[in-house]
């Protein structure tokens, strides 16, 4: 009887290691097709128009007597908000910011001016809208104000209109998708070369969307671009 009880545990335990040999080769299996994968970025790029285009707009002008240089200043702001108005703009679309004279004497840092001009008045003006054509049309015949002896100059000399893109919530979830797509089709390539499938997604990370100028030459067009980094499961 105790032979029988101690042949019975041994199989028992024979078993037993069987079975657990099998559970641990299995995981360790599967944990090592688990660390199979690929990485891959995926890209999508979409050219687009500017939908909002904002104008900053400086009028300066100099002179000796106070009340000249107040009433011309004035009046020249008047002219460029009769200008805009006639162009077709809105209100809304124009906004006018504040009107600073400022005297050379009284600045103390200033003693090496040799300007023969003791007051220097500044008007400030924002232009913006999304109508672009209308803007580029303004931009053009603005150069009429010369005639009433008015000069706009901008605040930005080096890019005198902004040029913006707002409507990337639309875009996101498509360029996403192409992106995802775009990955795939490289990970498949990759896994046709080592004689392998493509698997479930891993890990994605999506990655920043970026909108600059399509060129120096035209800043209304956009390239809006996102790179997405993705693992994929490889398979035998």
């Amino acid at each position: 009887m105790m032979k029988e009880l101690d042949w019975l545990k041994t199989l028992t335990i024979f078993i037993g290691l069987i079975v657990a040999g099998y559970f641990v080769g299995n995981m360790h299996k599967t944990g090592m097709q688990y660390d199979r994968y690929v990485q891959v970025k995926g890209l999508s790029e979409r050219e687009v128009e500017a939908d909002l285009a904002v104008w900053p707009i400086n009028i300066t002008l100099t002179g000796n007597d106070l009340n000249v240089l107040k009433n011309t200043i004035e009046a020249q702001n008047e002219a460029v908000y009769s200008f805009f108005m006639e162009q077709g703009f809105d209100a809304a679309e124009i906004t006018r910011g504040t009107t600073n004279i400022s005297d050379a004497r009284a600045n103390l840092y200033n003693s090496g001016n040799q300007s023969p001009y003791r007051f220097l008045a500044v008007s400030e003006f924002t232009v913006r809208t999304r109508d672009i054509p209308r803007l580029k049309k303004a931009l053009a015949e603005s150069l009429s104000l010369m005639s009433e002896g008015i000069i706009l100059g901008s605040k930005n000399t080096w890019r005198p209109v902004e040029y913006i893109f707002t409507g990337l919530n639309a875009l996101k979830p498509e360029m996403i998708e192409e992106a995802t797509k775009n990955a795939r089709e490289v990970a498949i390539k990759f896994a046709e070369d080592s004689q392998s499938r493509v698997g479930k997604i891993k890990v994605a990370r999506q990655g920043l969307f970026t909108i600059n100028d399509r060129d120096q030459n035209t800043p209304e067009i956009k390239v809006v671009r996102v790179v997405s980094t993705l693992d994929f499961h490889l398979q035998d």
